[in-house]
């Protein structure tokens, strides 16, 4: 009986190890993101302003 509650938690620990890899995973993965959705607005920005630069007012 005892070989089975080491078989448990072992189980268990493998389980947070694994979710604990996806989540830093993860967290990396939208920090790129961010980044690209920074880059993107920031470019958009820059873009409007020399359209608007362009275009004549009336």
């Amino acid at each position: 009986m005892p070989w089975m509650l080491v078989a448990a938690v072992l189980l268990a620990t493998a389980g947070l190890l694994v979710l604990g890899a996806l989540a830093i995973r993860l967290w990396m993965d939208v920090r790129a993101l961010a980044k690209g959705v920074d880059a993107a607005s920031r470019a958009l920005a820059e873009a409007a302003g020399e359209l608007a630069s362009v275009v004549p007012s009336r």
